[in-house]
């Protein structure tokens, strides 16, 4: 409370105690102006050094599934060198009686001088009929990129997997990378094929179950695809051992290109192709057709 005895300020001396206080109203904003400029700044920096290290990533992962593949490889002891999967009863995964070793890219055999419209030769990459009273056999081509493979699984999946139960047949799966040219230069199709082999090779029991996870996430075709990290956390969530290292060193890339190359030189043009004991699917209804195979064998 001011004093009655206080003297009052002059005029003057209340104008020049006013100009001090807008003075230092002044002062404060400048520098509470000039504090939220930096932050702002830090800020915009630190979004830029985010966008700069997510481009790099990107630029980084692309150029890695860029990098050239080794012309030869290995192929896990459960598939064979047409870089099938055999599965049975209980979703097992049946090895070939004899393992397949290495594939290498060299020993392919030539090119056919025109593009052929249909399987050339069936037998000669391990399609043909079984014997009487034996499970038919079933083989799959297909890319986990291409919808038509997923639709084909979507709506004849559950016939194939009560027939295989019944044990009338046993169910090949190749997978090709035929649309890595639709992944945006990420090499989806030969990726995920590859990763695929990786739960061959560690958990072939799960390798039905990844299929099936793969096709239930399949990206968009033109699109990048999934990246290798979720290709991997994928497996584990379908129960398969950890297949990290493998991915990263792409250890059944080889694989996958050889089987591919020798499916396109045999005449295998697209995906889905399916075979039922050596016959070609080619149009009708799937069940019809494989029900025909399945009475002749009778």
């Amino acid at each position: 409370m001011s004093s009655k005895n206080e003297p009052r300020l002059t005029k003057a001396q209340r104008t020049t105690e006013a100009r001090e206080k807008a003075k230092i109203i002044r002062e404060a904003q400048l520098k509470k102006e000039k504090r939220n400029s930096w932050l702002i700044r830090g800020g915009v920096l630190a979004a830029a050094v985010v966008i700069i290290v997510v481009i790099a990533l990107v630029v980084i992962n692309t150029q890695k599934s860029n990098e050239p593949v080794a012309t030869t490889g290995p192929v896990p002891a459960s598939m064979n060198s047409f870089g099938g999967v055999t599965i049975g009863k209980g979703a097992v995964a049946i090895p070939p009686a004899t393992p397949a070793g290495n594939v290498d890219m060299e020993k392919l055999p030539p090119a056919p001088t025109a593009a052929p419209t249909e399987a050339t030769d069936p037998a000669a990459i391990g399609i043909k009929a079984t014997g009487a009273g034996d499970p038919a056999q079933m083989v799959i081509y297909l890319d986990f990129m291409c919808p038509a493979c997923n639709g084909f699984e979507k709506t004849n999946g559950a016939q194939i997997d009560e027939l295989r139960e019944a044990g009338k047949i046993t169910v090949e799966y190749r997978a090709l990378n035929y649309l890595d040219r639709f992944s945006s230069g990420t090499n989806y199709s030969s990726r995920s094929a590859a990763a695929a082999a990786c739960v061959a090779e560690g958990t072939p029991e799960k390798y039905k179950a990844y299929l099936d996870t793969l096709f239930v996430n399949q990206p968009a075709e033109n699109s990048k695809g999934l990246d290798n990290s979720k290709l991997k956390s994928m497996a584990t969530e379908a129960g398969a051992a950890d297949i990290g290292s493998c991915v990263d060193a792409k250890t059944f890339r080889p694989l996958v290109a050889y089987a591919s190359s020798l499916a396109s030189t045999n005449g295998i043009n697209a995906t889905p192709t399916v075979f039922v004991d050596g016959q070609q699917w080619k149009e009708g209804q799937f069940p019809a057709f494989v029900e025909g195979i399945l009475a002749a064998k009778k």
